[in-house]
């Protein structure tokens, strides 16, 4: 049985999680959807910590604005990661994900930037790709100095859809020659189909199910669209010289195979990769430090992965 995978306090957690019989996402409107993601999405994550400081700005892009939320754990001129939160490109925002930010900033001693970028079904892609790559820019070119930060010792990170968007704006840094220490990703999408034997082992029951993965994905990219890279880095041409890669998968997750899969394809370009895979827990585990200690120990791994990489 596929569930004899799981760890006891996972398996408790969902058998929790299934008897609540909340309406899947695939099952809602967007807007209901994002109001049932944004009640639920820090249950489980620890506290927020206090930090000494917590500052929400506009980040300028092409031809609008995105909101952003700034946490450091202290006034100094640290390193700085832009943020990139999970939520399939529909669902999310700087609220859902502030818990696991605020520990990123105090596990890394770094700064991190979480960008509120255009969701779809209003902005399809390219629109968030197009954010994430913007923000970085600014980021490099100006915001970091604007905000007292390190502008040497920048980096890019996200989970789930935003673990994407991570390893695609950390392709589009290498490609215009702007220096990464490192790509933080988070149990990443990263292939243009749902074959791989974790899709078929982890459909259903191991709470990302492909029937929301299908209606995330059909609300956010057209099918004909979805062998572009900017969608699936797995098929981008050429990964060389992308920043160092720290990936945190989860072992009962459908993305397992293809986080692993991108893993393997950053390393036959000769680009350093650090691997955490966490037995015994789903998708989205990391957001979960209330109940998983596997999520506590995920956070503080990365916080030492990316002081290492500073």
């Amino acid at each position: 049985m596929t569930t004899s995978l799981l760890s006891p306090r996972m398996a408790g957690l969902l058998e929790r999680i299934q008897r609540a019989k909340q309406t899947p996402f695939h099952a809602l409107s967007v807007e209901d959807a994002r109001r049932a993601y944004a009640v639920g999405a820090e249950v489980l994550d620890l506290p927020r910590a206090p930090l000494p400081r917590v500052q929400d700005l506009d980040v300028p892009m092409a031809d609008h604005v995105c909101r952003a939320r700034l946490y450091a754990p202290n006034h100094e001129p640290l390193p700085v990661m832009l943020y990139l939160h999970g939520g399939g490109f529909t669902v999310g925002g700087l609220s859902t994900h502030d818990s696991l930010c605020r520990q990123l900033a105090l596990q890394s001693h770094a700064a991190v930037l979480a960008l509120d970028y255009r969701l779809a079904p209003e902005h399809r892609f390219p629109a968030a790709v197009n954010d994430a790559w913007d923000g970085l820019k600014w980021l490099a070119a100006q915001g970091a100095h604007e905000l007292g930060l390190d502008d040497k010792k920048l980096a890019v990170g996200g989970d789930s859809a935003g673990g994407t968007l991570a390893a695609v704006t950390a392709i589009h840094a290498a490609q215009a020659g702007l220096s990464l220490r490192a790509q933080l990703l988070i149990t990443p999408g990263t292939a243009d189909n749902t074959q791989s034997a974790s899709h078929r082992l982890f459909a259903n029951g191991f709470l990302l199910d492909a029937a929301t993965i299908q209606w995330f994905f059909d609300h956010y990219i057209d099918r004909h669209a979805r062998s572009d890279w900017r969608y699936a880095p797995l098929c981008a041409p050429d990964v060389d010289g992308v920043a160092p890669a720290v990936v945190v998968l989860a072992e009962c997750d459908p993305l397992v195979d293809e986080g692993l899969a991108y893993a393997d394809k950053l390393r036959a370009a000769g680009v350093p990769v650090e691997l955490e895979l966490t037995r015994g827990v789903t998708h989205d585990f990391i957001k979960m430090g209330r109940a998983l200690p596997q999520a506590r120990e995920a956070q503080t791994w990365v916080g030492e992965r990316l002081r290492e990489r500073w």
